[in-house]
């Protein structure tokens, strides 16, 4: 088996140690280049081709937000894991709107950032404990919208689109909606298309950001519970994957 590439970039010096120490911890990892500033990331991305880029927000030259976007522009099978101490809203979505594929905060430790990397390389998405209870709380509070949302999609696309958010690969789709694998792969494309997004992560927020109702199960101590259920539980040792949530439409 291969190694998964890694790229570290962040402007701490010691920050980076510890993610490079991380990273040879890992056996079937490989850390191949760091940078400090998001011009540098850049142009190591575009020459290295990593797996995963262990992406901060907060650099010069521009920053991770710009970085994340001209990277996924000309390589969209690099995987980003934005590791930040920003937690606010407008950090978040943004950085998921650009092509983060997990957002994760630098107070993690050692396994949940590995888990994090592994999870992204594997093509799903992850967030860290805060941002999972920030992403529950938002879409939580948005106001039901019209069930006729995305018009452009066809009722199968819809359908395609609704299994994608619960975090199914091509081949459950396919399972689940008695497709041939290579049409589930053929409507995935046309979702990328008319939703006008480069991959899964964002045809996700695209479909909350359309009226798509989350119904969110997360990881508590092992164990999945739906958020719904969890009046009074605290939910600061949990940890949010989008394969673990499903969208469902209206009230």
């Amino acid at each position: 088996m291969d190694k998964l590439t890694i790229i570290i970039a962040d402007d701490h010096p010691l920050f980076r140690k510890g993610l490079r120490s991380l990273v040879a911890s890992m056996p079937n990892a490989q850390l191949i280049g760091e940078a400090a500033n998001g011009i540098d990331v850049v142009i190591l991305a575009e020459k290295l081709q990593p797996d995963v880029i262990l992406m901060d927000l907060q650099m010069p030259g521009g920053g991770g937000l710009p970085a994340i976007r001209e990277i996924l522009q000309t390589s969209p099978h690099i995987r980003i894991l934005v590791v930040t101490m920003f937690q606010d809203d407008d950090s978040v979505f943004a950085a998921m709107r650009a092509g983060a594929r997990g957002y994760v905060l630098k107070d993690m430790d050692d396994t949940g950032i590995e888990r994090a990397i592994l999870t992204i390389a594997s093509g799903e998405a992850i967030f860290s404990p805060a941002i999972a209870s920030r992403m529950i709380s938002f879409f939580g509070s948005r106001p039901n919208l019209p069930i006729e949302v995305f018009p452009d999609l066809t009722e199968t696309e819809r359908n395609v689109l609704k299994r994608m958010a619960q975090g199914l690969n091509n081949d459950a789709i396919s399972r689940c909606l008695s497709l041939a694998s290579k049409t589930v792969r053929n409507y995935v494309s046309n979702i990328y298309l008319k939703l006008q997004v480069a991959d899964r992560s964002q045809a996700i927020i695209k479909a909350h950001e359309g009226g798509l109702k989350w119904q969110c199960r997360i990881r508590i101590d092992g164990a999945a519970r739906y958020v719904a259920r969890m009046v009074g539980a605290d939910a600061s040792n949990s940890s949010l994957d989008l394969h673990g949530c499903a969208l469902h439409e209206g009230a």
